[in-house]
């Protein structure tokens, strides 16, 4: 595979070989903006094409790119955020609703996948709001009147932030109908993101984290984002010492060190048991088969599940501000050729399930280890479909006798629920019943299109949500929100939550 990157430079009718600059009028009337179009990655047939705008006039509330592939070969085949569209060589890309707004001087990155043949020029002439790119800024507009303007009133306007975050160490949480609340009965939700690597780091060489910071500096990265919550995936076999390095005594500290770090600093952290034991050799070959936790496995073990789980609330108990999300993503129906019935029942009961070979902790199992060491943190508990679907849940979910269980739902752009109408009929009506905590969302490609669709929905219904992930992996297909440990969002997918975030109240 051929890798390129080029910046095509531009002023009015001037392009340079290499790279690619163009400025262009936001409006008629006083508009300015600067373009950069960049080819980030090229293949044989592909490329992928990244633009970003530089409002130089008037504040924006809406806008509209247009440019021409000089090639008949050249295509968008799909972008993100922005509404992508192409007739013959012509493109063009509107502004989304949590972008359509960019302040003077503000910039919007917009991206898409192309194809190409026979060559892959870039575009010479762009426009903005039908403004063909001039690279000024507009002349000031002339006063409207000698007269000085009558003063504004003393009272300042409402803001469109977020109320005011009260502060302190993350609240105290309980459920308290279908809601979470503190422990004044404020309803509180768990908005923020999921942070990969405890699951894995210590099992694969890579030490604890990934080598990635969890210090103060760190923290005060995400809280930039005005993120809330954090879900910390976790590996049984390093709790228990069992396997990997830290392991043990060592790996738990690590573990309750961040997970303390981020309670002072106001963040509710989740602790999530993702990688887990038992050998599972049935089904297609992209099943996890490894016998150790290196992977993600159809159900927990009955032999380590329960040891972890007891571990961690003892380590925890009498700390309500951490919750525990029981199993990352469940999906006991593929041992039954996907029977859905014989699915929820295993993954309520455990024991002996159609299909998988070693003995199953069910979620009754794991509630039942976390309650007997006396402790009461609020339990996440997943459903069928890779925790995808929900439709049972009421019917199948175990008893707490504390009635402090959350339903854990996750959503991708991928899977079968993923349409607001599915939402409508499937997810609405548990939420109705219950807290529905949104432990991973995200979608396959490095747009914001399908997470911006889900949190306005999550919003209007109540629910909370985490996005997967806190980790610089580099975006090429989804899943990763920002370029470095200290916050910078990716184009599209992290410049989009972030914004999102930013608007949000947890205690609204």
């Amino acid at each position: 595979m051929k890798h390129r990157v080029a910046l095509v430079t531009a002023a009015v009718g001037l392009v340079a070989a290499g790279a690619a600059l163009v400025n262009a009028p936001a409006s008629a009337a006083a508009g300015g903006c600067s373009v950069k179009y960049k080819v980030t990655g090229e293949w044989s047939g592909g490329f992928q094409g990244d633009v970003s705008i530089t409002n130089l006039g008037d504040p924006l509330t809406s806008w509209t790119l247009e440019f021409d592939f000089p090639n008949a070969g050249q295509g968008v085949n799909n972008g993100w955020s922005a509404d992508w569209s192409q007739s013959g060589t012509h493109v063009t890309a509107k502004s989304l609703g949590w972008n359509a707004k960019v302040a003077t001087g503000a910039s919007v990155s917009i991206g898409f996948i192309g194809k190409w043949s026979g060559s892959n020029p870039v575009p010479a002439a762009f426009r903005v709001n039908g403004v063909a790119c001039t690279g000024q800024s507009p002349s000031p507009s002339p006063s409207p009147s000698a007269s000085p303007s009558p003063s504004a009133s003393p009272s300042s306007s409402p803001s469109a932030s977020p109320s005011p975050d009260p502060g302190g160490p993350a609240p105290q949480l309980h459920v308290s109908g279908n809601k979470i609340v503190t422990a004044a009965g404020k309803p509180y939700r768990l908005l923020g993101v999921d942070r990969s690597s405890g699951e894995y780091a210590c099992v694969q060489g890579k030490g604890m984290w990934d080598s990635g910071p969890v210090d103060q500096a760190s923290v005060d990265a995400m809280k930039s984002w005005n993120i809330h919550a954090v879900r910390i995936p976790l590996n049984e076999e390093c709790w228990l010492g069992l396997n990997g390095s830290p392991s043990g005594a060592a790996y738990q500290q690590e573990v309750k060190n961040y997970a303390d770090l981020l309670v002072a600093n106001g963040i509710t952290p989740i602790l999530d048991l993702h990688w887990t034991s038992g050998a599972y050799s049935n089904g297609p070959d992209w099943h996890c088969k490894d016998a150790t936790a290196t992977c993600q496995k159809p159900m927990p073990d009955a032999q380590y599940a329960p040891q972890f789980w007891t571990g961690v609330a003892k380590t925890f108990k009498g700390n309500n501000a951490v919750v525990f999300d029981l199993f990352n993503e469940p999906y006991p129906e593929v041992g039954s050729d996907w029977n859905k019935t014989l699915g929820w029942q295993c993954l309520r009961d455990g024991g002996t399930c159609t299909g998988i070979p070693y003995e199953v902790a069910g979620m009754q199992d794991l509630v039942d280890a976390v309650r007997a060491t006396g402790a009461t943190n609020v339990l996440m508990v997943g459903g069928l479909e890779w925790a995808n679907d929900m439709r049972e849940w009421l019917a199948y979910k175990p008893n707490d006798p504390l009635n402090n269980l959350a339903a854990s739902w996750h959503s991708y752009s991928f899977n079968a629920c993923a349409t607001a109408s599915c939402w409508d009929s499937q997810i609405a009506p548990l939420a109705a019943k219950v807290p529905v905590v949104t432990g991973e969302f995200g979608a396959d490609n490095c747009g914001y299109d399908y997470m911006d669709q889900l949190t306005k929905w999550a919003d209007k219904n109540g629910l909370s949500y985490l996005a997967w992930t806190w980790d610089p992996w580099g975006c090429s297909t989804g899943g990763v929100l920002v370029k470095d440990w200290t916050g910078t969002p990716e184009p599209g997918i992290g410049e989009g939550y972030k914004a999102h975030l930013l608007t949000q109240n947890p205690y609204a």
